[in-house]
């Protein structure tokens, strides 16, 4: 019998083409799958359904492990890894296990000796760095930053602090509607001769990325709303 494994299956980021963003090869891993551990049922299958079309969706025996999911519920997720049965993780975007629950499952795996395959695919965050032009050998992803204005900036400062102090890129996000707020916020807050690449939608034909100077920022005009978007900063 085949030794049961735990693979952590990077989903689409958005609605980009499968062929541009994901080997065959994983395909090939998910035909042979039929139990998944996902954060959001309908959107894993959707993307099961993209990806794979002719797989049967009601033999999918699909579990729920989101923010909500208790830390004594974990080990139930990793039956039927009992009875030889593989596993996949799909998050709700991109990568599982980064900036995601899913990591805490992969944690649970590693405690019971099963095997853990990582599939290629996007991750946003790791997408964003590459194309920024800034430190790629230094530096912190920090998800999403506070809401209330005032902290927002003391974070903000101190991050452009680090930064400076470290040569480091700072990597951070916030929820699509207020994604215009937030960049007039950093526009605001750091030194004109901060540096600041915002990537959105990438992987998709609306990807828009770009790096430059707070000054060259302020020049510009761009709308970020609803549009899924990773800034890093570099003093």
């Amino acid at each position: 019998m085949k030794t049961a494994k735990v693979y952590v299956i990077p989903s689409l980021l958005g609605e980009s083409s499968p062929e541009r963003v994901l080997p065959t090869y994983n395909l090939d891993i998910i035909r042979e799958l039929n139990h998944f551990v996902v954060e959001n049922e309908k959107s894993a299958r959707r993307f099961i359904k993209t990806i794979l079309p002719e797989k049967v969706q009601s033999e999918l025996k699909i579990e729920i492990l989101n923010k909500h999911t208790g830390d004594q519920e974990i080990p139930k997720l990793l039956e039927p890894l009992k009875d030889g049965k593989s596993i996949g993780i799909i998050s709700e975007a991109g990568m599982p296990g980064i900036a995601d629950p899913g990591a805490r499952l992969v944690w649970a795996a590693h405690q019971n000796k099963t095997p853990v395959i990582p599939l290629i695919g996007p991750s946003s965050i790791f997408l964003a760095l590459a194309a920024s032009g800034f430190n790629g050998q230094s530096f912190s992803f920090h998800g999403y930053l506070p809401i209330d204005k005032r902290e927002r900036r003391q974070v903000l400062s101190r991050l452009e602090n680090k930064s400076q102090k470290e040569g480091s890129a700072e990597i951070f996000m916030e929820t699509p509607y207020r994604n215009n707020k937030f960049l007039e916020d950093i526009k605001q807050t750091l030194s004109k001769n901060t540096r600041l690449c915002v990537a959105c939608d990438i992987t998709l034909e609306s990807e828009m990325i770009y790096s430059g100077t707070i000054q060259q920022w302020n020049s510009m005009q761009v709308d970020l709303h609803k549009r899924p978007a990773i800034f890093i900063l570099q003093a």
